[in-house]
């Protein structure tokens, strides 16, 4: 099984034509993702990489049935992408682009809350289940199929846990990047509810950063929730001048409780598997499942 994106998935990109659209598509197809077409506004009715253009996404929905859309729309007019997709009633919405302004994120977040579909991002690397569809810019072929989840606030250190996973003889059920600006759709402790539901997920990589509360929120929710699968943590930083805001753009550190140690320890109280480096996950991983 798998969370947000599967095989089934029927996956549309909005930006298809652009650049960076072209270039990740074609890597989504030759991973051998369900791409059936893209979005580009007075292209409609043209085809791009063998896939159908559409002027709206609705018409992808209408004509195509797409349920999941990316984003790789420029940031100016990125947050319209986003409500034009929940309007047409796209389930799970992919926003890769980063730099969109934070007020077009509030009035967009705002404005999906009541529409049924989950944002994920933006300035996120997306969203893999390994062997049935690569839905963002991972190197594919880092991810192999097994029974471990990951959550992360990093691209780069996604691509890290799974390759340590993968190095220690196990594999991935869904990677979840959700990405580091200061509003983002989907938050830490929500993705890994999502993997802790996944009957297959039978152990779950948590990877933050210094700033925010999303992971401290998740790992509160964790214990709550009864610590029902292991959970291994990380939190990058560490080497962060104090009070200084670092990394991504929603790093905007909160004095003395939001720092790396800080947050390592509220993982430690509730009951998550916390290592000091990203060399370390494959290791503990393997460790707690036995």
């Amino acid at each position: 099984m798998s969370v947000l994106v599967n095989k089934d998935s029927k996956i549309i990109v909005q930006g298809f034509t652009g650049s960076e659209g072209t270039f990740h598509a074609s890597q989504m197809i030759e991973y051998g993702t369900n791409v059936v077409g893209g979005v580009t506004p007075g292209k409609g009715g043209t085809q791009h990489l063998d896939r159908p253009v559409f002027n709206t996404v609705k018409d992808a929905v209408d004509k195509a049935g797409a349920d999941v859309s990316i984003i790789f729309v420029p940031p100016a007019f990125a947050a319209d992408a986003i409500m034009e997709a929940a309007d047409a009633g796209i389930k799970v919405i992919i926003t890769i682009t980063e730099g969109i302004p934070v007020a077009d994120m509030v009035k967009a977040y705002d404005y999906i809350q009541g529409k049924d579909c989950r944002l994920i991002g933006p300035n996120c690397p997306g969203v893999i289940t390994p062997g049935e569809a690569k839905v963002g810019i991972m190197p594919g072929f880092v991810f192999k199929k097994g029974t471990v989840g990951i959550v992360s606030k990093s691209g780069t250190l996604t691509y890290e846990a799974a390759d340590q996973v993968v190095k220690q003889g196990l594999g991935i059920t869904t990677a979840i990047g959700i990405g580091g600006d200061p509003i983002i759709g989907t938050t830490t402790k929500e993705a890994v509810e999502l993997l802790m539901n996944d009957p297959e997920t039978k152990a779950i990589v948590m990877i933050g950063e210094i700033g925010g509360q999303l992971e401290a929120d998740a790992a509160k929710w964790i214990k709550a929730d009864g610590n029902r699968k292991p959970v291994i943590g990380f939190i990058a930083g560490e080497s962060a001048p104090k009070g200084r805001t670092m990394g991504h753009a929603g790093a905007i550190v909160g004095g003395s409780d939001d720092t790396a140690q800080a947050k390592k320890q509220i993982m430690r109280d509730n009951g998550i598997h916390v290592v000091d480096s990203p060399a370390e996950i494959g290791k503990k991983v393997k460790e707690v499942l036995g």
